[in-house]
């Protein structure tokens, strides 16, 4: 099995992605030990994060093997240079750009690339994307992932928005391979409170929702 595929596999596997946009990288590999303590084992750090790539080294560092760790809101191949170089191990778009495949690719990451649209969703799949990330899921809804998936089942849908600990279950069962959740998992809040033990009970109630 390929690196690229395994990790894909691990991907799917772990099935809640914690999206994570920290005011201060120094702040990621103490949520990523709160969130796992919880029971999440992936975590797509964003671009959005001051010095991305510190905070993705740093918390290759702390939680080692026992997590999975991606880059996202990635727009330009250079961005997915350094984020691999760091130590990502999956890299995240919330737009179709179908030019961060080969050199992720190549390196064996696997890419989750944008769409909002039965043929965006398609032309993911066509591009040799992994996965196709349905953002903004909360716009699109339930109704829209078991509608778009009855015509094209071979779709890994990754939808990102919307999804919290009420409802993570429902698009497991409308056939999602994963889902990706930010504000209403990593709050700002708690991250300003370094309030670690109530992040790690929203983990552990999001991961409980999706494993029902």
């Amino acid at each position: 099995m390929s690196s690229r595929t395994l990790r894909a596999s691990r991907l799917a596997a772990a099935g809640v992605v914690a999206v994570i946009r920290a005011p201060d990288p120094e702040l990621v590999p103490e949520l990523g030990a709160a969130l796992v303590a919880g029971g999440i084992t992936a975590l797509e750090i964003t671009t959005s994060t001051p010095r991305f790539a510190d905070a993705i080294r740093a918390t290759r560092v702390a939680l080692g093997d026992q997590v999975l760790i991606g880059a996202g809101t990635l727009m330009e191949p250079a961005q997915c240079d350094e984020a691999i170089s760091a130590g990502a191990e999956f890299a995240v778009s919330p737009v179709f750009r179908p030019a961060l495949i080969p050199g992720c690719h190549a390196a064996g990451v696997p890419v989750l690339l944008g769409a909002f649209t039965p043929t965006e969703a398609q032309a993911v799949h066509e591009s040799g994307a992994d996965f196709v990330k349905l953002f903004p899921a909360e716009v699109l809804g339930l109704k829209f992932i078991k509608g778009l998936k009855a015509p094209l089942p071979h779709l890994r849908l990754v939808p990102t928005g919307g999804v919290d600990a009420t409802n993570a279950g429902e698009f497991r069962r409308a056939g999602c391979a994963a889902v990706g959740v930010g504000g209403s998992l990593v709050k700002p809040d708690l991250l300003k409170a370094h309030d670690w033990p109530a992040l790690t009970a929203l983990a552990a109630a999001l991961v409980a929702s999706w494993r029902s």
